[in-house]
């Protein structure tokens, strides 16, 4: 059995907050524990007592970090065996709070003061029961269901290539980065041992991430609306209440949030770990730490899936290139035409027209 480990062992003995930021003095020092971790699991795996040992006595980026590791083989087996690329896209929205939690957990069991981080628990809870919510209710979760832009990525590079991709990116880095993303939460932890409360600041900063969790709700109930309301009127031709022909018969949203921000739950999504970067950056007052790694991976993953989703749009729907000239696609655009119905109404149809001729002219 092993013995309790001693306190400073597993994080370190911090004497100022900008200390709690530095790569080289809270990070670098354990990353031995990474290697030797995996051997002391299994050497001890019967002995409960020993793991909660094992538990505590390791760094918590580093466990955290190994758990996402281990995800890759298990992401990466299922993926390729049921030729479904969707399984990290099944956790995405419950994996930050997992680790949310274990930082609440591990800083409980270590003897520390867990305000803050129980602040952003509380956030990342609703963060989670808002996106869980609506990747299940979009089907996200029934068997075989998958995000179509994997087998079209698949068809361009081909199946070789998208093995690699796979490998690289879709089964390993997209697990580091649900934790990565987290990390910010870790420099609270060890600020509590000089700040064990917010400043009147971080916390309303912190109490801003609700209100951007609220916005990403309310843009997931337009669409969601909107596209039952298409799918009433395919099916029945009645224009359902609150709707025009020309915005169903369009069939993109254009409405409420959406007819100012092209992805304003994007937006917000994007806004909500910027932010929770800025509040760790604020706690330590260091504003360039190794934790905006995280925040750069998450919204490299935007920067690179939403051309690709636009592209589809524009390719689907003819008026969508005139709705990308004038809505913005994050943030409302202040200056501009912006988006006008009465005029889209008139000119939608001669649009659509143009790129039905020009699709024939292409298939002749």
């Amino acid at each position: 059995m092993l013995l309790p480990p001693v306190i400073g062992t597993a994080i370190p003995v911090v004497k100022t907050l900008s200390e709690c930021a530095s790569y080289s003095r809270t990070i670098e020092p354990y990353l031995p524990q990474l290697y030797s971790l995996p051997e002391q699991i299994w050497t001890h795996i019967a002995d409960p007592v020993a793991l909660r040992n094992i538990y505590v006595a390791t760094n918590p980026v580093i466990s955290g970090l190994a758990f996402s590791i281990a995800l890759f083989p298990i992401f990466l087996v299922v993926s390729e065996v049921n030729r479904n690329w969707s399984q990290v896209d099944r956790v995405w929205s419950i994996l930050p709070t997992l680790y949310h939690i274990h930082y609440a957990v591990w800083g409980r069991m270590s003897g520390l003061n867990t305000d803050k981080v129980d602040k952003i628990l509380l956030f990342s809870l609703l963060w989670t029961t808002r996106l869980t919510y609506n990747y299940w209710r979009r089907g996200g979760y029934q068997i075989g269901s998958e995000d179509y832009r994997w087998n079209l990525i698949k068809g361009w590079i081909g199946t070789p290539a998208f093995f690699v991709l796979n490998v690289l990116f879709t089964s390993s880095i997209q697990s580091v980065l649900l934790f990565a993303v987290t990390t910010p939460t870790y420099l609270m932890l060890l600020s509590s041992r000089l700040e064990p409360r917010f400043t009147p600041l971080e916390l309303t900063l912190s109490r801003a991430l609700i209100p951007l969790i609220a916005l990403e709700w309310y843009a997931d109930g337009q669409q969601w609306a909107f596209h039952e309301a298409k799918a009433t009127y395919r099916k029945t031709a009645k224009v359902p209440q609150g709707y025009t022909r020309a915005q169903l018969e369009r069939g993109f949203n254009t409405t409420g949030m959406f007819k100012y921000s092209r992805h304003p739950n994007f937006a917000a999504e994007q806004s909500i770990w910027v932010l929770l970067y800025v509040i760790g950056a604020l706690v330590t007052g260091e504003w360039f730490n190794w934790t905006a790694f995280g925040m750069i991976q998450y919204l490299g993953v935007f920067a690179g899936s939403t051309p690709l989703t636009e592209w589809i749009s524009a390719g689907k729907y003819p008026e969508y290139k005139i709705y990308q000239k004038r809505v913005g696609k994050f943030l409302p655009w202040p200056f501009g035409k912006g988006w006008d119905e009465k005029e889209m109404e008139v000119l939608g149809p001669k649009v659509t027209e143009e790129a039905r001729k020009e699709k024939a002219k292409k298939g002749q």
